[in-house]
């Protein structure tokens, strides 16, 4: 999966450096291509010549050569990447990469990467819990960035507990898995979108403003995966087009519960992203109400809840997101809503968030999981928030 791959590894000040050595050593065994940077810091706990024999190339230290005046392009060094790694990312690196502050070339090059970063924190247990270390990281995954967590052990405070980095085995396995073919090859998603309409008479419809362009991202997204996916949208004009989607079209919320319940038990994945109406005209008109210049009652009943009855059927094999627009109170429905109709993930947002909700090409969210666990992203385009949905699941299964 690594072969080819071009991973720049960047090393900040953390008695954990010494543990690069053989992460470089693993990541070229697997013949990826390994550029490495350093802060003048991390040359405390480990050489640049070891990370450079390792490495077969030259270590990068400072924008420029002060012997030669050659200047270290960190643009080119971010662009070349195919994956940038920061290991270990100490407390002090994590706080620079959250507020902007570039004064090391570790720091340039991740403010000009466009390729994912992933960061792997190590320090003591006590610097990891201080909330202002925590508001740090949580702030980087809302940016888009990929926590690798520490593990758990002894420190080199004699201390125990969380804050060690990462073993170099198992942050070679996670890179694995981000480049690997098809994350989701074989597996059968599906993915309701778009609003309803629900019949008042002949022309007229009970329905609400969701365009389906965060369907459509996440079934992009997905099938870009190597997944299977069953699409099934009410009324709208986006409509993912991909070999791997199969699209079927409804109106109702009946008949979107009916096509779901018939496709569900052969899924593993079920992602409710459609703003089904929550009630429906008991009686329809089969023809055009007319106005007679009295009050129109429209007498309406509930529509089927199609997350909760197929939250009722779903097996321990199955996983569960449930989406949630809220105009208030949003943490207290969305933990309710992910009990009740048994989400393994509640996807949230908030009609307050300007550029969120129905209608935008980007939107704001917060997921929580089943244990109450909160990931709150920043405001971004709704293909990356797809992506990072994406990225979470794999997290949580």
């Amino acid at each position: 999966m690594l072969a080819g791959k071009k991973i720049l590894i960047a090393v900040s000040g953390s008695i954990a450096a010494y543990k690069v050595a053989f992460l470089v050593r693993l990541l070229t065994a697997r013949n990826a291509q390994v550029k490495v940077i350093m802060t003048e810091s991390a040359k405390d706990f480990i050489t640049p010549l070891t990370l450079a024999t390792l490495s077969e190339g030259p270590v990068y230290s400072s924008l420029f050569n002060n012997d030669t005046g050659e200047w270290h392009n960190h643009v080119k060094l971010g662009l070349w990447a195919d994956l940038m790694l920061i290991a270990p990312a100490s407390a002090n690196t994590i706080a620079k990469m959250t507020n902007g502050v570039c004064d090391n070339l570790l720091l340039a090059t991740y403010l000009s990467a466009k390729c994912p970063v992933f960061f792997a924190p190590a320090m003591d247990l006590d610097m990891l819990a201080h909330a202002s270390t925590q508001q740090n990281i949580a702030t980087l995954i809302a940016r888009g960035n990929y926590l690798i967590d520490s593990e758990s052990g002894l420190l080199a405070s004699g201390l125990v507990g969380p804050g060690r980095m990462a073993e170099p085995e198992n942050l070679v396995e996670i890179l694995e898995n981000h480049f690997k073919k098809g994350a989701f090859h074989g597996k059968k998603i599906l993915i309701t979108s778009g609003p309803t309409h629900e019949a008042i008479d002949a022309v007229r419809f009970i329905s609400n403003s969701s365009s389906g362009k965060m369907g459509k991202a996440i079934a992009l997204a997905f099938a870009k995966q190597g997944a299977e996916v069953i699409f099934v949208s009410g009324p709208t004009s986006n409509y993912p087009g991909h070999s791997q989607i199969s699209l079927i079209k409804v109106k109702t919320a009946d008949e979107m519960f009916a096509v779901c319940k018939q496709r569900y038990p052969e899924v593993d994945y079920a992602i409710f992203a459609a703003a089904v109406a929550d009630y429906k005209p008991q009686c329809m008109s089969a023809q055009k109400l007319k106005k007679n210049g009295a009050p129109l009652h429209i007498k309406l009943t509930e529509n089927p809840d199609i997350a909760f009855e197929l939250g009722k059927l779903k097996s321990n094999k199955q996983f569960h997101v449930g989406f949630a627009l809220e105009s208030n109170d949003a943490e207290h429905f969305a933990k309710e809503k992910l009990n009740k109709k048994n989400f393994d993930l509640i996807v949230v947002n908030c009609l307050e968030d300007a550029g969120a909700g129905f209608g935008h090409e980007t939107n704001k969210i917060t997921i929580y999981d089943r244990a109450n666990k909160k990931t709150s992203f920043e405001l971004k385009s709704k293909d990356k928030v797809a992506i990072d949905l994406l990225y979470l699941i794999t997290t949580h299964e």
